[in-house]
């Protein structure tokens, strides 16, 4: 269990989370960001951005021997009124302006894609339903590019929910104009056999606020990679995210938040629940605090609930600071077992020792559900996690 690391404000920075400028780190890329697949060399697994991730499950999407067929993934999207769905080329200036590929695989994606989807929320509105966009495998593989952008002052709620089979990379941009406010739910519920590996990608705009909620179950290999960068002082970012990770299936979520603009605020929270042999669940927190982003408040907090024997879990949170002048950063990860005392308060109440496991488990979750803020969505999670636990208590 690694404890709690807190920088007060005004502080300079000291200990294992300092780190020099010039030196590597995990935020530290092993090549620079490109939209070029050429430019990343494949991996081999003992890179630190891969060392994690069982390369020879990604079905060929690492090497490039992963090409698009069969009929892919099916997009639809369901969009209230005020709302520009378009199809565009390759060639349209929305794409990518959220931020280049890191990786080998979100390089392919973007090098492959025909066509992208963009949806557009004009200045000022409000919108009072949610977005809705579905993607479901039917079988094959394939790459794909989504835009979601909000003009200035607008709000709204994006549910991108993930089903059936397929072999998925793919690239999804947040553009979040000056005072937007964008909350993206995205559930990765797949069947049992399907491979995703994602970048998400958010560029938030002065005095915006981008909310993430990342809820993903389902799948045999799931890697996804948020990023947040700031275009304008004041923004705030939230990254929460929920997993419950069963038998043989990777879990992989690697998170960047770059506040490379002063005065701006971010907040990450993931919580994971592992049962069944060689359950793997791995969480990479990275936040840098670049030397120009004075008055900075971050804060990142992993936690997990290990059921059963047999399961793994890599939890790796780390801080990069560049200036002392901070507002406050910090972080925390923790992995452990039931908590013998809950469940001794529980049953002491007559609770049998089954329910009050579920209990702890419904508890362990509830705060994050909560984020997501659409009944409908957050009853079929919390349904989804009853599922999941009648399988272990």
């Amino acid at each position: 269990m690694a404890d709690a690391q807190n920088i007060p404000a005004g502080s300079t920075t000291a200990g294992s989370i300092a780190v020099a400028a010039e030196s590597t780190v995990a935020t530290r890329m092993s090549a620079p960001p490109s939209f070029d697949v050429a430019d990343f060399p494949v991996p081999h697994g003992r890179e630190e951005e891969w060392r994690f991730t069982p390369l020879e499950r990604l079905r060929g999407l690492h090497d490039g021997t992963a090409v698009a067929s069969g009929e892919g993934v099916k997009v639809e999207i369901e969009a209230p009124e005020g709302v520009t769905v378009e199809t565009v080329g390759r060639d349209d200036a929305r794409l990518g302006r959220a931020g280049k590929p890191v990786d080998r695989v979100a390089a392919q994606a973007y090098s492959s894609f025909e066509k992208a989807s963009v949806v557009t929320v004009a200045k000022e509105a409000v919108l009072t339903e949610p977005i809705r966009i579905a993607v479901h495998g039917q079988g094959g593989v394939a790459f794909g590019h989504q835009v979601i952008e909000l003009g200035a002052f607008a709000e709204a709620v994006v549910v991108i929910d993930h089903t059936g089979d397929a072999v998925l990379a793919a690239n999804v941009d947040f553009l979040l104009g000056d005072g937007a406010k964008l909350t993206v739910v995205s559930v990765q519920d797949w069947d049992e056999k399907a491979v995703h590996v994602a970048q998400h990608n958010a560029l938030v705009g002065r005095d915006a606020s981008f909310k993430s909620v990342v809820v993903t179950f389902g799948g045999d290999v799931v890697r996804l990679h948020p990023r947040v960068e700031y275009a304008g002082t004041g923004g705030e970012a939230e990254l929460f995210g929920l997993y419950f990770t069963d038998a043989g299936q990777h879990q992989e979520h690697r998170l960047l938040v770059d506040h490379n603009t002063p005065h701006c605020k971010s907040n990450v929270a993931y919580k994971g629940a592992l049962q069944g042999q060689d359950a793997h669940a791995v969480w990479i927190g990275d936040v840098l605090i670049q030397a120009k982003a004075e008055g900075t408040d971050t804060y990142e907090l992993n936690r997990n609930l290990v059921l059963t024997d047999g399961a793994r879990v890599d939890s790796v949170p780390n801080l990069e600071i560049e200036t002392g002048e901070i507002a406050g950063a910090g972080h925390a990860s923790a992995t452990g077992r039931f908590d013998d005392e809950q469940l001794f308060y529980l049953m002491a109440r007559g609770i049998p020792e089954t329910e009050a496991r579920r209990l702890v488990v419904r508890g362990f979750f509830a705060e994050l559900v909560q984020q997501i803020g659409l009944p409908d969505v957050q009853e079929r999670l919390i349904t989804k996690i009853e599922a999941e636990l009648e399988a272990t208590v």
